[in-house]
């Protein structure tokens, strides 16, 4: 069969054939096959329904396609760069096996660009899905962690300063707050893609009495984008997933760098299971917490994905272009795979973490963390203002440490020094009153304000965390179910009209 390409007379050259055509097709064989033939028969169901074509020309399309649909493993046809995509292919060989008269009338009242639009959003429709399973997984495993350590004590750290006592539940809490945020800025994404531009054309719809309603239900949309020009112009939606899991990406380098640093001999509050863990070559008592580490470090990944995504769409203009369709999205691939990385090697690393409890709390006992406290309890029992107290509490600090003292050696006496020298009076609190102000277990308990880190209301955080990872994976399990019921439907349209 000779290679059409419109009016152009020469095989596309070697460059583009090797930089653009090939990894294109490529890509489309892995990621592609199945979405472009389901965009097909969508098509072809329409056009038949609109009498547009007939219904004979129908059924031989459609088994076509069926045929073609099952070859995918091993296509039975040739694969030749020189047509220019997956598309082009699989219509060359749809008019091998049927004709140019009957296979040629498949591409009525459509273009490539509306085509391509839709393989995109439905590609990455089936990627969102997968991906929003792995982050209700983290956020799932991290917040069974939590359950797991509401009673571990712990210093809170501001600056990565000993600031106050918190559990590590609480901890826990703050994190799965942000993953709740970044998971609902990932969601979002859900209204924009999942609208189909089938339809567009070019550009400027088509003046075939096409039924678009009817294509978006089959492929699972939403409904239709609106503006034909939108159809094929727009891939707003790969910067709003690429945003949102850029931003998703520096929540968990945050927490992986916490723990990175808990699990070193120096705070010793962690270890990370052996699984999680690689070896040194030389130094054999080297434990090195290499998914901790991977987060860490593929967070600026995604940024640069979304860079790129957004300095390839800006200054384009307002059309159908490769700086859309081809460039603006290269990298979206690539995105979700390292995305899905992070969410996994952070949801394995988890569950078998071992909590070193009595080093947490002891060391919150010592590194001064409570004083806030002693503060506090110094307004309570003697009346004075918060300033006046923080000053005498500074003072009682700097001395401990000039002396090498811990906090949980501050005695009466010590305080009464500097209340005496600062303001003129004397304490009434006694002794056991400063060991209960400096208890880290009591501090962390004390907290019960809504937010803080008492028991029972860090119980109540989770909970509320809990049931919305509840909703949202009941959300997502609606939306999957309204992909899967659409594709059994179109399968079943297309049966029903090949044996008609």
């Amino acid at each position: 069969m000779a290679i059409q390409r419109g009016k152009i007379k020469k095989a596309p050259c070697r460059e583009i054939v090797d930089y653009l055509i090939r990894p294109g097709i490529e890509g489309d064989l892995k990621r592609s096959y199945q979405t472009i033939l389901d965009i097909n028969k969508a098509h072809v169901l329409m056009l038949a329904k609109q009498g547009i074509i007939t219904r004979e020309v129908e059924k031989k399309i459609l088994r076509v396609n069926q045929d073609t649909a099952a070859q995918q493993a091993d296509p039975q046809f040739e694969i030749i760069p020189d047509v220019e995509d997956l598309y082009f292919n699989f219509e060359r060989y749809l008019i091998k096996q049927t004709s140019l008269e009957v296979g040629g009338q498949q591409h009525t009242a459509r273009s490539r660009n509306d085509l391509f639009a839709t393989e995109n959003r439905i590609d990455t429709r089936r990627f969102f899905i997968d991906t929003s399973r792995r982050f209700i997984r983290l956020r799932r495993a991290l917040l069974a962690w939590a359950k797991e350590n509401k009673d571990a004590v712990m210093s809170g750290y501001t600056h990565l300063q000993p600031s106050e006592p918190i559990t590590l539940a609480h901890y826990c809490s703050a994190v799965l707050a942000a993953l709740g945020r970044d998971y609902r800025r990932f969601a979002a994404a859900w209204d924009t893609i999942n609208r189909c531009p089938l339809g567009g054309g070019s550009m400027g719809s088509t003046t075939w009495p096409i039924d678009r309603d009817y294509t978006a239900k089959l492929l699972g949309f939403d409904g239709p984008v609106e503006n034909s020009l939108d159809c094929v112009a727009s891939r707003d939606f790969a910067l709003e997933l690429g945003a949102a899991m850029a931003m998703a990406a520096v929540t968990m380098s945050r927490t992986a760098m916490d723990m990175y640093l808990w699990a070193t001999p120096e705070y010793g509050y962690i270890e990370v299971d052996d699984s999680c863990a690689v070896c040194s070559s030389i130094m054999p008592q080297k434990k090195n917490p290499i998914t901790l580490e991977h987060v860490k470090s593929k967070a600026s990944h995604l940024e640069a994905y979304f860079i790129s995504c957004w300095g390839a769409m800006k200054n384009v203009p307002y059309m159908h272009c490769r700086d859309i369709s081809t460039e603006t999205i290269r990298y979206l691939w690539t995105a979700f795979h390292e995305f899905n990385a992070e969410l996994d090697l952070l949801a394995v690393t988890y569950p078998g973490i071992k909590v070193n409890k009595s080093r947490m709390v002891e060391s919150a006992k010592k590194n001064f963390c409570t004083v806030t406290e002693l503060a506090n309890y110094l307004v309570r029992t003697d009346g004075i203002s918060f300033r006046e107290a923080h000053t005498i509490v500074a003072d009682v600090v700097g001395y401990m440490q000039e002396k090498g003292l811990r906090a949980d050696q501050i005695t009466v006496e010590e305080i009464n020094g500097f209340c005496e020298k600062l303001y003129g009076f004397t304490t009434r609190m006694t002794q056991e009153d400063v060991a209960r102000a400096l208890d880290p277990v009591r501090n962390a308990e004390s907290k019960v304000v809504k937010g803080g880190s008492a028991p029972d209301e860090v119980t109540r955080q989770l909970s509320l965390i809990e049931q919305q990872i509840d909703s949202d994976e009941a959300a997502l399990d609606r939306r999957e179910k309204q992909v899967k019921d659409a594709k059994a439907a179109l399968e079943a349209a297309v049966e029903s009209e090949i044996a008609g």
